[in-house]
């Protein structure tokens, strides 16, 4: 979040204040197997910390200052702090599992929409948990990201707004997947999520809110 210490509860709690309709995440593994709240695979740019988060048990994760004294949140944590739909992006299996725990236990199904760039990842986490919401996201992509989604079931493509074409769109419509454009953080992205009328997107800035449907 462009306005906040990025992944900590003070963003996410700022977003839903705004008045944003879903809040995305990325989760990561710590070293015990904790699933913690972060973009980058490692700490280096977002806390006063270095090194990979797989290399780091949650107790020395929760001793780094995230920003402003924050500190990593949990996935739970967010979840509990927040009303709001939630997007959580996972990196493999092993997080899919991880996350389908928390899900079920927690009765998530329904609140929790579960985004992965990895096909394996979406798979998983759709065997483990009936019911689930998916969506496939991707950066590199082409026509054939259409049949990389219904493949795996997801009902939705997240797409790098730069490479999104009308051609690509039309071709998610006939097989009636939802699509979302990220990140839109610019005039001329946002002007071509609505020209390509997108079901959403990903912006950084929630006072884009203002003038469309977002998640932060």
């Amino acid at each position: 979040m462009g306005v906040e210490p990025e992944n900590t509860l003070r963003s996410f709690v700022a977003a839903q204040q705004a008045g944003l309709d879903v809040i995305e995440l990325d989760l990561h593994l710590s070293k015990d197997g904790a699933l913690v709240v972060m973009h980058d695979a490692d700490v280096d740019r977002t806390t006063d910390g270095s090194g990979p988060i797989a290399d780091k048990t949650l107790a020395e994760l929760r001793a780094l200052d995230a920003g402003h004294g924050e500190r990593i949140p949990v996935f739970e944590e967010v979840v509990d702090a927040v009303r709001i739909p939630v997007q959580a992006e996972i990196k493999d299996a092993a997080a899919a599992r991880a996350l389908a725990e928390v899900m079920l236990r927690r009765d998530l199904v329904s609140r929790v929409e579960v985004l992965s760039f990895h096909d394996e990842a979406i798979a998983e986490i759709a065997r483990l948990v009936p019911g689930v919401r998916t969506a496939l996201v991707a950066e590199h992509y082409g026509t054939e990201v259409v049949e990389r989604a219904t493949a795996v079931g997801a009902a939705t493509l997240v797409l790098d707004i730069r490479r999104l074409t009308l051609e690509i769109v039309e071709h998610a419509r006939e097989a009636d997947l939802r699509i979302i454009g990220w990140v839109v953080n610019t005039l001329d992205h946002l002007r071509l999520a609505r020209a390509l009328e997108l079901d959403g997107a990903t912006t950084d800035y929630p006072e884009i809110k203002r003038t469309g449907r977002f998640t932060a």
